[in-house]
């Protein structure tokens, strides 16, 4: 394989993977690669920063990660692995699907593994079936995978309910805070489990019906299957979905759950005509079969909860914002006073979209000091206004009543001690402090044995402004 083929080929899988082609300053960092440049050769030769061309090949080597199910696709590696690529194994097919031959890690890049050597079958027989599968990827509507800071305990908790045959999961937390990267990461790890991997976006809001044709028609390849039982045309508007996903493992991702949920009504309430949903979610839940649904949404569905249980197929992963990783985000952004970034760290709660934003903006406003920004009396939001505008405009009277309470609240609040100007009844406010923790928008806090509520610091200050 010459430099060319490489380009070729990573194009194919940039098509099939996101459905757009490689651009020219990815083609630079592959044809760099391949000739043994390093990034500030590449950066010099293009008139860029060493420190964009380097996240752009950061990009580029997860994105083949994806693709190709191998988690160390990397600048040191990338033409190894090509070159030792078995390419009669991986056959790319149009629709944005890639069809890989998963033969191991091993023996899929493996350079002795191209030899040709006598092995004794009865040795590998456990492997026999993951050996002969075929993994059909369906990643067009998936964002482009980003930088990826460390979650190795979130991944790990997923990979094991995967392992354990867990049949629908729900990964929830704020905008921005790595529902979909951790996802992303998630997916090259337990691909070898599944026949068949799709990820749609419910951005746009799709009838249960057209997502289910929609998932079908990705599901073509497998062989026909009978129609659905009488009791389940309800749900699955007489399309065979269920059954595909029992004649077959499958795993699908639903993004932006979201999306399909009423504004002004308490978390996890369906628009009309989306109620069908609850009904499908539940349905995967308890049905018998060897497949997987994943959910990634900012709200947390009303019939999750009631189907949550240590010894039910049906769990939740509450994603929090990052830890000491999150320092990552700020040597790549060039800041200054590491002392300081631990509190930067805190105010924003560690969400890495947010420390993103706000770090961009300590380095066009204050060259990058962190005590400069820091020394303000009043905590600057910037383009995080919009962000949590998003968020905070799906709350109801009750809940934006409840968030000014909490907001001027400086301590954690006990919802035992009412006041008198929070015009909500104990039951109400019990239902509303339940809503606003399903929109990850609440904090608990211990105290005394007893629990106390409080919001983050970007969100006290964008609910005190609004007032």
């Amino acid at each position: 394989m010459d430099v060319e083929e490489a380009l070729e080929f990573v194009d194919h899988l940039a098509v099939t993977t996101t459905g757009k082609h490689l651009d020219s300053l990815q083609k630079a960092i592959l044809r760099g690669t391949w000739e043994n440049q390093k990034y500030k050769e590449i950066a010099q030769d293009h008139n860029r920063s060493e420190k964009y061309v380097k996240e752009v090949g950061f990009k580029l080597w997860k994105l083949m990660s994806v693709a190709l199910g191998q988690e160390q696709v990397s600048k040191a590696n990338f033409r190894a692995k090509l070159e030792n690529l078995q390419v009669s194994n991986v056959s790319l097919v149009g629709n944005g699907c890639i069809h890989i031959r998963n033969i191991s890690a091993d023996t899929f890049y493996s350079p002795k593994a191209s030899q040709s050597e006598p092995q004794d079958k009865n040795k590998f027989n456990k492997k026999t079936s993951n050996s002969e599968r075929k993994i059909h990827l369906d990643l067009a509507d998936a964002p482009e995978p980003n930088l990826f800071y460390n979650r190795t305990p979130q991944l790990s908790i997923l990979e094991n309910w995967i392992l354990g045959r867990t049949r629908l999961i729900t990964i929830l937390g704020l905008s921005g805070i790595g529902k979909t990267a951790l996802t992303l990461q998630l997916i090259p790890q337990i691909q070898h489990e599944f026949d068949y991997i799709i990820w749609r976006s419910l951005r746009n809001s799709p009838p249960l019906a057209s997502l289910q044709t929609d998932l079908i028609k990705s599901c073509r390849g497998a062989v026909p299957v009978p129609a659905p039982y009488p009791e389940e045309r309800a749900t699955t508007g007489g399309l065979p979905l269920l059954e595909y996903l029992r004649s077959h493992r499958c795993l699908i991702i639903l993004d932006d759950i979201q999306t399909i949920f009423s504004s002004q009504q308490l978390a996890g309430n369906y628009q009309p005509g989306y109620e069908n949903y609850g009904a499908f979610f539940k349905q995967i839940a308890e049905s018998s079969h060897n497949s997987c649904l994943i959910l990634l949404s900012w709200e947390k569905p009303r019939e999750i909860a009631t189907l949550e249980s240590e010894n039910r197929p049906c769990k939740s992963l509450q994603l929090n914002g990052l830890g000491a990783e999150a320092q990552e985000i700020f040597k790549e952004k060039g800041l200054a006073e590491p002392d300081k970034w631990s509190e930067l760290i805190d105010i924003y709660r560690g969400n890495p979209l947010w420390l993103n934003i706000v770090a961009t903006m300590i380095q066009d406003l204050f060259s990058g000091s962190v005590s400069e920004f820091l020394s303000y009396d009043t905590l600057f939001l910037g383009d995080l206004e919009s962000l949590l505008h998003q968020q905070c405009d799906r709350l109801t009277a009750s809940e934006q009543q409840a968030m000014g309470w909490l907001a001027s609240t400086p301590e954690p609040a006990d919802i035992s001690k009412i006041p008198e100007n929070l015009q909500l009844s104990p039951p109400e406010l019990l239902k509303v402090m339940q809503s606003l923790g399903r929109r990850s928008l609440v904090e608990t806090v211990q105290q005394n044995g007893r629990s106390h509520f409080t919001i983050a610091p970007v969100i006290r200050e964008y609910i005190t402004n609004k007032k």
